[in-house]
């Protein structure tokens, strides 16, 4: 039980989830207390302005009847911190860390601030291991590293949620599947969203090595912007302290910011582009970077965040710092999930900046980057090859450029798509990459070394011929 260290009287103004509190001394940025109104309720409070003599604190709870007058604020000179244990693993949490499953939280092995601890950058590794999610469009062309920060672009209405729900089943590391976890974090979704990853991840059994943080649409502003935090701060401990790799899966990022927007506007701060703080940058980056591996660590933690894109707008101030925190992005297309593809990968536009280091012989296969850079380029020039057929019609096409052709309806029907259940290993998806390659001859492979080409590429042309 903390014991408070300073009591304040003077709030001078409830505003939405937000109270100011006069006539400060010695409140520090991020420190924690409670405030109790004239009912006699305590509800918890953060510190997030601080001035010469005033301060801003936001309740992580409801502020309903709960007036300036006759509230007390009491602080404890401590910052935020949550119980966490190993036991936490099977649980379901709500943003502030406390149980949504009706039973009582595990005897706490530790306490840790939910800001986290910044890795020393002399103490981070190169990420240089691979994460099987079982996805050939993930695996095959833009692999999650361990250690790595790859969001997912979407959009309204695409099946984000579902992507999210596979990934935290099917994922794994070879050879540590009994130290990998998984902390699946729901940010600002509703409830059916809620019950849908609950049941998903208890019909397969995924729950039993996941910790699940849902922050819903109809909790506190304030909360959701803790809720990534709290399940940083979980999966950091089970990475450093007890040697697990863990996947963080963090949906959806722009509820996130949209609550950041609120407490920013409630706060009366200068707007920046489209409304957003101007620190949006430097807040999103307090989350991303949390990921990474650590000399002299066995564990690892692993962020895969899904934003939804406003109006699919890639150039929004969301995705778009998005993009120049994190290693790439994998972005899902509106016209691929029209034609029935699932997962509908956007392949062009999605990219993994460390997939390089973590593929190859040793740790997936010898003939990984030679797959992956083939299907990239001939699918490219397959679409610019669909788009001149559009003009000037099929029948006008040579022989290679309908081979083309052939080869983008295999590789979107056979490579990116694939069952909501189906998992797909790291050799499957490779040896599917080399039957739809197959269907164009061996001289246009040029981006395959010619020893991988002849010893993959003859195996697999006579069983395509008849695509």
């Amino acid at each position: 039980m903390l014991t408070p260290v300073v009591s304040y009287t003077t709030v001078r103004e409830v505003k939405g989830p937000l109270i100011v509190i006069e006539k400060t001394r010695g409140v520090s940025y991020g420190e924690v207390g409670e405030v109790i109104g004239p009912d006699g309720e305590p509800r918890r409070v953060q510190v997030i302005e601080v001035g010469t003599d005033y301060a801003v604190a936001q309740v992580l709870g409801g502020t309903l009847g709960l007036p300036a007058k006759g509230s007390t604020v009491r602080f404890y000179g401590k910052t935020l911190k949550i119980p966490v244990s190993e036991q936490l693993i099977g649980r379901i949490l709500d943003g502030k860390g406390q149980p949504r499953d009706h039973m009582p939280l595990p005897p706490p092995e530790d306490f840790r601030d939910v800001n986290g601890e910044p890795l020393n950058p002399y103490s981070r590794e190169y990420p240089e291991e691979p994460i099987e999610t079982g996805i050939s469009a993930i695996d095959g062309l833009y692999t999650l590293v361990r250690g790595q920060k790859l969001p997912i672009f979407s959009g309204t209405g695409l099946p984000h949620n579902l992507m999210a729900a596979q990934v935290v089943r099917q994922a794994t590391v070879r050879g540590s599947e009994e130290e990998f976890a998984v902390v699946f974090v729901g940010v600002g979704i509703k409830t059916e969203e809620a019950l849908f990853f609950m049941d998903e991840f208890r019909k397969t059994g995924a729950l039993r090595r996941a910790v699940a943080v849902l922050n819903l649409a109809s909790d506190p502003v304030a909360e959701r912007i803790l809720a990534p935090r709290v399940g940083l701060t979980i999966g950091e401990y089970l990475a450093w302290q007890l040697g697990y790799h863990v996947l963080v899966v963090i949906t959806d990022m722009t509820n996130y910011c949209e609550g950041l927007r609120e407490l920013s506007s409630g706060r009366g701060e200068l707007p920046g582009r489209r409304g957003y703080p101007g620190y949006m940058y430097t807040d999103l980056a307090t989350i991303y970077e949390r990921a990474g591996r650590a000399r002299g660590r066995r564990g690892s933690v692993t962020q895969f965040p899904i934003l939804t894109m406003p109006h699919d707008d890639i150039t929004h101030p969301i995705p778009d710092l998005t993009g120049y925190i994190t290693e790439g992005q994998l972005v899902l297309s509106r016209a691929m999930w029209g034609k029935g593809i699932y997962p509908p990968f956007d392949v062009i536009m999605s990219l993994s900046r460390l997939a390089k280091d973590a593929i190859g012989e040793g740790k997936t296969r010898e003939d990984h980057k030679d797959v992956a850079n083939t299907l990239i380029a001939a699918y490219s020039k397959a679409l610019e090859i669909r788009n001149l057929a559009t003009l000037v019609g099929e029948r006008n096409l040579g022989w290679r450029e309908r081979r083309y052709l052939r080869f983008a309806d295999a590789f979107e029907q056979r490579f990116i798509k694939q069952g909501y259940y189906e998992r797909r290993s790291f050799e499957e998806t490779l040896d599917i990459g080399w039957d739809v390659l197959s269907i164009l001859p061996e001289d246009e492979l040029t981006n395959a070394r010619p020893q991988i080409t002849q010893k993959f590429y003859r195996r697999h042309i006579f069983e395509s011929v008849q695509l």
